[in-house]
């Protein structure tokens, strides 16, 4: 007997595209769904790896930070070791100018002429005393101009 189809061929082939349609609709979004997870995942991965680096930078930036406060510690007490230094040098030389000057004015001193009390007011040298003459005064003033 002979086979009739009784349905339009059109309506046949429609129905055969829409269901490949269908599939091909559903292949796709599987694949999407499955690649935005992947991309997220590696993302998630970079992001990761990225926030451990930055704590690794953290952890040696505080490190550095103690080595920059311990170096300005010893930056602070070299300094008043050098003062200290100066002040130390500054003493020595001064202390034979004391002995050079007592032993300048003791033989400098001319007869007439009597020192009662010496004091020294920073680099100032105060002597007071007595005097026969004036001009015992005066050349007592020269000699000591003389032997700076």
């Amino acid at each position: 007997m002979a086979r009739i189809n009784l349905l339009p061929w059109r309506e046949e082939h429609r129905r055969e595209r829409q269901r490949q349609f269908m599939s091909t609709l559903l292949m796709t979004s599987i694949l999407g769904v499955v690649l935005v997870f992947l991309a997220g995942t590696v993302y998630d991965q970079k992001i990761k790896h990225q926030n451990f680096r930055n704590e690794l930078v953290k952890k040696e930036i505080s490190k550095l930070e103690t080595r920059i406060k311990r170096n300005e510690e010893l930056e602070r007490t070299r300094a008043r070791l050098i003062s200290r230094k100066q002040v130390n040098e500054r003493l020595q030389a001064s202390r034979a100018m004391t002995v050079e000057l007592l032993d300048k004015l003791a033989k400098s001193i001319p007869v007439g002429v009597t020192l009662q009390s010496m004091r020294q007011q920073g680099t100032t040298l105060v002597l007071a005393g007595t005097s026969q003459s004036n001009a015992r005064v005066s050349a007592y003033l020269k000699e000591l101009g003389q032997n700076d």
